[in-house]
């Protein structure tokens, strides 16, 4: 079983809020890291018809059955528990008393902003970072900005992690990749998606996912997204909220500061899981990945989410960013830190080129020359170059 990097700011949660809420996708791994962590606490699944039934139809007497701390998983799946749950953290504060577990982002964020608000501490799992693959240390965002060889190193090529992917059982019990995705993302369309929305033709939604994977990496544009699906512009909106709040996409934000330039307002769309961004683009193993024209885009969604990965697990979700002017100039990743903005470009080549530090010369331009930069690339050492930390994909996670 590989130990999970949040499993550290989850028990410190416990001893200072009464209620601690774990979301992140299905199959991240969250039963598994509460049940493990706090193995004496109670545990029920509102999965299960009879326990849903339950506490829907009796709430008060649901909770009543437990005599110590409890972990509730799905918990948006009975929406009334919340309430009763305020009344008793209410009346008696002990910390870790209740602790929820979901997979749909904005059930159970609505649901606790209604009634834990200021008394629960939200936490996100995602699926594996490379990080946790090789048994590291947790970094934090900042670690990674910081530069440096880091080992031990993941093993293989970065192509044979991004088509494989970091959902648990993948690993854990050593399953074909693209056996289990396929299974994951029908299940996905099965159960999720008919529970967030009512989406009446299920084919056309999965179509809208393949096309939304067909365009990671670049721009977000609604409304060429729809028509190329035969679906309205408020449609794909729609469809895009479920894929963010089921935790299967999620969005990059543009740079808000402004350098005297017109700066594109779009966000940029990321899959969380290269495993699954690799599956609908029927890109099927690393040797395929390696020459296949998406290469670069999913290199990038990797790096990305790496980094994103890494705020979750410390508990503090990162301020990422993209940077792109009217003419193209571009920075692929913008980190917000406690100092500043630290610029982050991203190339897929195993050679590192002159051209590759083109973005962020343009951009120390107009920031200044000691805004910090680093370039991280797919091949194997990691060395300063025009005072630009260069980090081997190995050295980022």
């Amino acid at each position: 079983m590989i130990p999970r990097h949040l499993a550290a700011t989850v028990d410190r949660a416990a001893t200072q809020y009464p209620v601690v809420s774990v979301n992140g996708p299905r199959q991240s791994g969250k039963t598994t890291l509460l049940r493990r962590t706090f193995p004496r606490h109670h545990y029920v699944s509102l999965e299960s018809p009879d326990e849903r039934a339950f506490a829907l139809e009796d709430p008060r007497g649901f909770l009543g059955r437990f005599d110590g701390p409890v972990i509730l998983d799905e918990a948006q799946r009975a929406p009334d528990l919340f309430s009763y749950i305020q009344t008793i953290v209410d009346a008696e504060p002990a910390p870790g008393r209740f602790l929820l577990s979901g997979s749909r982002n904005f059930l159970l964020l609505r649901s606790i902003s209604q009634s834990l608000a200021g008394r629960v501490r939200l936490a996100r799992l995602l699926p594996f970072s490379l990080a946790e693959l090789t048994r590291r240390e947790a970094p934090a965002v900042g670690d990674l900005l910081a530069g440096g060889t880091r080992k031990p190193a993941p093993a293989g090529a970065w192509t044979d992690h991004a088509v494989r992917g970091f959902y648990p059982r993948i690993h854990d019990l050593g399953l074909d990749p693209g056996e289990w995705l396929a299974q994951y993302f029908q299940t996905y369309l099965e159960r999720d998606v008919r529970d967030l929305t009512q989406v009446g033709d299920l084919e056309a939604f999965g179509r809208f996912v393949r096309l939304c994977a067909g365009r990671a990496g670049g721009l977000l544009n609604l409304s060429s997204l729809g028509n190329d699906c035969g679906v309205s512009h408020d449609t794909a909106r729609r469809w895009l909220s479920v894929l963010e709040a089921s935790y299967v996409t999620f969005l990059l934000r543009p740079y808000h500061r402004s350098f005297n330039k017109r700066l594109r307002k779009r966000p940029k769309l990321y899959f969380v899981d290269t495993g699954l961004l690799c599956w609908l683009l029927r890109i099927r193993d690393a040797e395929q990945l390696a020459s296949h024209a998406a290469r670069g885009a999913v290199f990038e969604n990797l790096v990305i989410a790496e980094a994103l990965k890494a705020g979750c697990n410390a508990g503090e979700p990162p301020e990422l960013h993209h940077l792109r002017d009217q003419r193209g100039n571009e920075i692929d990743l913008v980190v917000e830190t406690p100092q500043g903005p630290h610029l982050v470009e991203i190339k897929s080549g195993e050679t590192v080129g002159g051209d590759f530090f083109k973005g962020i010369a343009h951009w120390r331009s107009l920031a200044g020359p000691a805004v910090p930069a680093t370039l991280v690339y797919g091949g194997t050492e990691s060395y300063v170059r025009n005072g630009v930390d260069v980090r081997a994909w190995r050295d980022w996670a």
